[in-house]
């Protein structure tokens, strides 16, 4: 049976040629697009998690629903103390924030001002790497101030210049002080570097009285897809029903959610395409199959069952889409894998869509073995159904009138 499909398909040559080239396209194009649409979504997961959000942050329950000064971690030493007993977190760290007002002589303007760990900051987030100008906080830097580029512009400030603050402190007594700018960063998220400013806490905790105490504890994996496994043994170490540890899916909910809804049309999108393809293969071969009505009857009738002219038709698309797919595979993949390596950079994309978090002018692509693996399946699934419906054509013919068809 094998064969005589083989046979076939090199006598019907326009018809094979067809099948395989809109099997190519429809391979190579949805093979692209799914590498696309994932490299889009990584991107923007890791650019989120490296600027500040954590994979894994601890809190005290309520604190991020209502807030305030009852609901800081009061004992930070001793959950740090924990996590440094487990082996698949790389860093971790304090954090203490608060909002208050900064000004200089003209100008004011509403701030987060965190009290991070310099060094283990360097590790956890891009903070370091965002630095534009001036210096990065050490744990000796006092008062120094690290701002965000685009705070910076609000208050016309200069590296060296001084500003002051005025918040409330953890004891919920009034704080301020003179802060003087030592670095600028920006970090291409825009209300990040809008509204943030950063202050070592050997010196911030003195004045907020806010020794031992937490805002949160914010912790880096070493491979994130063990986010839920880890997530899982910190609460088990933790054994605190005070406390809550919450992953980035449930940190970042509204961009997990965008991303998915962005994924779900575009997945109908491309579903929306492949069913034309489809169709118009399945077109294809009942036109084919509709010239041969004469022929299956012949072979009905010297002894072929219905079930080997099923096999036959499924060994013709089955070596058609196997001959695209192995044409169209090493070529799409080696366009996700050049592109994962080499992103695409349109200038200026960033700037325009800023206030969704976009942080780069790359566009990469994600070459995973995995996703190609599935993307084919979809693609033979499809070619596969295409011919249900010229078999069934088929059968409705008898044997003997099949070969009296003209």
């Amino acid at each position: 049976m094998f064969k005589l499909a083989l046979k076939n398909i090199v006598f019907y040559k326009g018809r094979s040629i067809t099948t395989a080239i809109l099997t190519f396209v429809s391979a190579m194009l949805f093979v692209v697009f799914v590498s696309w649409q994932d490299g889009s979504h990584n991107s923007m997961l890791e650019n989120s998690l490296k600027i500040y959000t954590g994979a894994i942050e601890i809190y005290h329950k309520d604190y991020r629903d209502i807030g305030g000064n009852e609901y800081l971690i009061q004992d930070a030493k001793t959950i740090t103390d924990k996590l440094s007993k487990i082996e698949a977190i790389e860093a971790f760290s304090t954090r203490y924030e608060t909002y208050g007002l900064l000004s200089n002589k003209e100008y004011s303007a509403a701030s987060m001002i965190a009290g991070i760990e310099p060094s283990k900051e360097r590790a956890l987030s891009s903070l370091y790497s965002a630095l534009r100008e001036g210096e990065f906080l050490n744990e000796n830097s006092g008062n120094c101030l690290y701002m965000g580029a685009e705070l910076v512009k609000k208050l016309r400030l200069h590296v060296g210049d001084e500003v002051s603050f005025i918040g409330g402190a953890s004891d919920d007594s009034f704080a301020a002080d003179i802060f003087k700018l030592c670095g600028v960063f920006k970090t291409g998220s825009f209300e990040f570097d809008g509204s943030s400013s950063f202050i070592a806490r050997s010196y911030f905790d003195k004045l907020m009285y806010a020794q031992n105490k937490a805002s949160y504890i914010t912790i880096k994996l070493k491979n994130l897809d063990d986010v839920d496994a880890v997530n899982s043994e910190i609460l088990n170490v933790l054994n605190d029903e005070n406390l809550e540890s919450l992953t980035w899916k449930t940190l970042m909910k509204t961009m997990v959610e965008a991303m998915e809804v962005d994924s779900v049309f575009g997945y109908i999108s491309l579903s929306l395409f492949l069913v034309v393809i489809f169709f118009v293969i399945m077109i294809y071969g009942f036109v084919n199959v509709s010239s041969r009505i004469k022929e299956f009857g012949v072979l009905r009738c010297i002894g072929l069952s219905k079930s080997n002219i099923f096999l036959l038709l499924f060994y013709e698309i089955l070596i058609l889409s196997s001959v695209a797919i192995i044409l169209a595979v090493p070529i799409a993949g080696y366009i996700c894998f050049y592109f994962e390596l080499n992103p695409v950079v349109i200038e200026g994309i960033a700037e325009m869509y800023k206030d969704y978090g976009i942080v780069s002018d790359e566009i990469p692509f994600d070459f995973n073995m995995f996703t190609i693996s599935w993307n084919i399946g979809v693609i033979y699934i499809l070619n596969f159904l295409s011919i249900l419906y010229p078999y069934m054509y088929i059968n409705s013919f008898e044997p003997i009138e099949a070969t009296r068809h003209v």
